[in-house]
């Protein structure tokens, strides 16, 4: 007959005590490498786990270890659930947080948020979860917000809110809305033809509206078209784009450098406007500058509404 097991490791401590131990660094161990996802119910979370570990290497009864065993899982259960809502309300708030800034980045370029696009990034980002989606969602933005045309030039930050997208001639300059440029241009677009679009910004209408009134900013506004309309080729359109803006649709030059120095002699020839404020005659000089576009980098009419009314020009 062989011996009886003494019930003793190889240190010669009890084997009971040795799980015991085993047990405790056990719990201690997955406790410390639970995620501190929030730091209060982390700190609880530990010292409760902590003191009820250091009670499991002494003599109990099984049925109380066992009742010692179940509260360490109960707290172990409790954190998960804990952390399970601060994530998902952590979550949510990241979530409207980046919906609020993303609705203010569009207001702040000039974008329109309810254009189809802009409109479908804005839902798509309270449903957004795995890190593939955020990128996925990043990269359609970036094109969204700095466009390319066909040649993979950009065209620069959007601007749709300012755009006039009417097609009628009820503003302040008497021309037909933006709207009508896009389907002018649209028809150039689908006939293969050529051409270029011209953005005139017009300086200093804020200041003047600050100090002249509104009345005085549309009597600026309506005589650059009218003296626009009348320096330009009898082919060309211009159209309202904005309030202090003007688009106009050019066609038959030979070139982006001979139009634009013809443009810049137009632009230096701006006459002083005549308002008239309190029954008094102000002579006023509008700044114009212009940014071209041709015609065939766009890859739609409806990029008309992505050409930045306040990028720096070039001319």
């Amino acid at each position: 007959m062989g011996q009886e097991p003494t019930g003793k490791g190889k240190s010669g401590a009890p084997a009971a005590e040795n799980a015991e131990r085993c047990l405790t660094l056990l719990v201690e161990g997955a406790a410390l490498n639970v995620l501190d996802v929030d730091p209060g119910s982390y700190r609880e979370f530990r010292s409760n786990v902590s003191k009820l570990a250091q009670q499991l290497p002494d003599r109990l009864p099984d049925d109380e270890k066992l009742s010692l065993i179940k509260s360490v899982v109960h707290e172990f259960e409790n954190y998960r659930n804990t952390g399970e809502k601060v994530t998902r309300e952590r979550t949510a708030g990241w979530r409207g947080l980046a919906a609020m800034l993303f609705r203010d980045l569009l207001v702040s370029l000039g974008v329109s948020s309810s254009s189809a696009d802009a409109a479908r990034l804005g839902k798509e980002i309270v449903g957004l979860g795995s890190a593939e989606e955020i990128q996925e969602w990043r990269t359609q933005a970036e094109r969204f917000l700095r466009p390319h045309d066909k040649e993979g030039k950009p065209l620069g930050i959007a601007s749709m809110r300012s755009a006039d997208r009417s097609t009628a001639n009820d503003n302040a300059s008497g021309l037909r809305g933006g709207g009508s440029a896009v389907e002018h241009v649209k028809a150039i677009l689908d006939r293969g033809g050529t051409g270029f679009v011209a953005l005139f910004r017009l300086s200093c209408l804020e200041m003047i509206s600050q100090r002249f009134g509104a009345e005085a900013v549309e009597d600026c506004l309506m005589a650059v078209s009218a003296f626009l309309t009348t320096s330009l080729h009898n082919q060309d359109a211009i159209y309202h784009w904005s309030d202090a803006s003007l688009l106009a649709v050019l066609v038959g030059r030979p070139s982006e450098q001979i139009l634009a120095a013809e443009l810049q002699r137009i632009a230096s020839h701006n006459r002083e406007s005549t308002i008239k404020v309190a029954g008094r005659i102000i002579m006023l000089r509008i700044p114009l500058a212009f940014d071209l576009t041709p015609i065939d980098r766009l890859r739609s009419a409806d990029d008309l509404y992505r050409l930045s009314t306040e990028r720096k020009t070039n001319w």
